[in-house]
């Protein structure tokens, strides 16, 4: 058998694969047929390896606050994401169950597998929200070391730790101590182009426990302007062993294909692109590893699905609530139908659910075409 170019296996999958004489490995599994054999690549292929647990498909939503819910989370999860993230979590307010934080973190077994992201400068703070996520379901505990958000720099938190990376050091151990679930961590380049240095830390972590990194290709300094920079993650994944998975901009197929090029990462994160399009961390996952692609709803079925979401927002957080957090979203999806701005407007101004709902099959209906 020969290998085909475009397979492309990491070396540590590569030997259990293939023959001793082979071009791609060095020892022969005895009896495998060569259905099964295509049956272990594919399975390589469309898999990231976080100690036992495995992502499947490498295309994972972004942790994103105040969107990550559990009602958005399980829309994505739905339609094939390989793992979603809690919107990020203040780790002492966890604790100490301050109004509407461990919510943040709420789990349930429709939201498939659910990685909680922590922030927090305490290692006693976030060793202790890092247990109680564990035991409240999560599968990861994911470390936030890049939002560049004012407020949360500001409490010397978030990418701010990059500035630090011995005291960034001693969270990750603390939190890898405090649990049994894998430890992952987010990050961004470096707080400025001048301290480029998230490959040290990253390779820190790794030999602190770490297993897996995240990186956005952009400086904390750069918040979101410009394009990310894809290729200068490809330090991060030379510097590792873990799997490292590409941050920022990726939003299309197309989008996703150059991450994976220019940085030689083992999955792309969806953030931005999936707001308004749940289904589109799917979308991309079946583009580029032939996984089952999801049905994108148009008509009658996205007003259904808009609106299934619209009524699980209010049984989450309550009618008043919920009615205001769900404007952000009702926004993008409307804003992908091309929805007429007086219509538009009406949606959002609604007084009660029951208007809401009215309204919406008309102002999704408006555009039967979605960007994919």
């Amino acid at each position: 058998m020969r290998c085909r170019p475009h397979v492309t296996l990491h070396k540590k999958y590569a030997n259990g694969v293939f023959g001793a004489n082979s071009p791609c490995g060095s020892f022969a599994p005895v009896g495998v047929t060569l259905y099964q054999l295509i049956k272990r690549i594919r399975f390589e292929q469309v898999t990231i390896h976080v100690a036992g647990i495995h992502i499947v498909p490498p295309v994972l939503l972004a942790p994103m606050a105040g969107i990550t819910d559990l009602p958005f989370r399980k829309l994505v999860a739905r339609f094939g994401a390989g793992l979603v993230v809690s919107e990020m979590i203040a780790s002492q307010e966890m604790v100490q169950a301050r109004r509407g934080t461990r919510e943040k973190a709420e789990l349930d077994g429709g939201a498939g597998l659910s990685a909680v992201q922590l922030a927090g400068r305490d290692p006693y703070w976030i060793a202790e929200a890092a247990r109680m996520a564990e035991a409240m379901g999560a599968r990861l505990i994911d470390i936030n070391m890049g939002c560049p958000a004012k407020k949360v720099v500001g409490g010397l938190s978030g990418s701010a730790l990059m500035r630090e990376p011995d005291h960034a050091l001693r969270l990750i151990e603390a939190v890898v101590g405090a649990v049994s679930v894998p430890v992952t961590l987010k990050t961004r380049l470096g707080w400025d182009a001048n301290s480029l240095n998230a490959a040290v830390l990253a390779h820190r972590a790794q030999q602190a426990g770490v297993r897996m990194v995240t990186v956005h290709g952009r400086t904390r300094c750069q918040f979101y302007k410009g394009r990310a920079d894809w290729s200068a993650i490809a330090p991060v994944v030379r510097m590792l062993d873990v799997p490292v998975v590409a941050n920022g901009d990726v939003v299309t197929p197309r989008d996703a294909r150059t991450a994976l090029a220019q940085s030689g990462a083992a999955g792309v994160m969806i953030g931005r692109g999936a707001q308004g399009r749940p289904w589109q961390p799917a979308l991309v996952a079946a583009a580029l590893y032939g996984t089952p692609a999801p049905v994108v709803p148009r008509g009658a079925a996205l007003a259904d699905l808009v609106m299934a979401h619209h009524a699980g927002m209010l049984e989450f957080y309550g009618r008043d609530l919920g009615q205001r957090v769900a404007r952000k979203h009702l926004g993008w999806y409307m804003d992908h139908a091309a929805t007429p701005p007086a219509l538009r407007r009406e949606v959002l101004t609604a007084p009660d659910p029951a208007t809401v709902h009215r309204l919406l099959p008309l102002a999704l209906a408006e555009r039967e075409r979605f960007a994919a």
